[in-house]
């Protein structure tokens, strides 16, 4: 596809956000808590602050320039309904050969008795997410969308069962919701 001269896109900064640029690092300040970013591998996009809003601009853009900036737009956007609203993803703990028991314990969640095994499986909780345990709901929850839907792959990939067929071994800890904290 040809290059486009001219591509501008726009950011509404929403009341009651605080919103820094320098060079090219975006910091979200809100009532759920602040995110600071880098957008510094953006060399030919210009992020600045006019009024209530962001402008991301660029010049003589080819596809990968015009998927950049609709990409850094859509994470300044994910900053802002994460220190607004949050975000949450929910994961179900599902065991029809042994009773699994899930803990938190310090920066690590612990699933034991998973198929039998007599050692605990561990995944990390990442720096800023918050997990808790009601029943046999597990739910992540922070304002980085990044570090929370890792911290779900790290528990759903710590029960990821090999080698047995998946139709009869249907155990582990499957993620069944995301998005925004209400």
């Amino acid at each position: 596809m040809a290059r486009v001269v001219h591509i501008v896109e726009y950011v509404k900064i929403p009341e009651g956000i605080k919103i820094e640029i320098k060079n090219k690092t975006i910091a979200v300040q809100g009532p759920k808590g602040e995110m600071i970013k880098s957008f510094d591998y953006a060399k030919d996009i210009d992020i600045r602050i006019e009024g209530d809003k962001i402008v991301l601009e660029t010049f003589f853009a080819n596809s990968r320039k015009r998927a950049l900036l609709y990409t850094i737009s859509s994470h300044i956007n994910n900053m802002i309904i994460g220190v607004t609203k949050g975000w949450r993803y929910k994961l179900k703990v599902i065991s029809s050969h042994f009773p699994v028991t899930v803990k938190v314990i310090g920066n690590n969640v612990v699933i034991e008795n998973f198929l039998g095994e007599k050692s605990p499986r561990k995944a990390r909780i990442l720096e800023g997410v918050n997990v808790r345990i009601e029943g046999k709901d597990i739910i992540v929850e922070g304002v980085d969308i990044e570090k929370v839907a890792q911290t779900a792959a790290n528990i759903e990939m710590a029960t990821k069962v090999r080698d047995k067929d998946r139709r009869i071994f249907v155990d582990g800890i499957y993620i069944y919701e995301r998005g925004v904290a209400e």
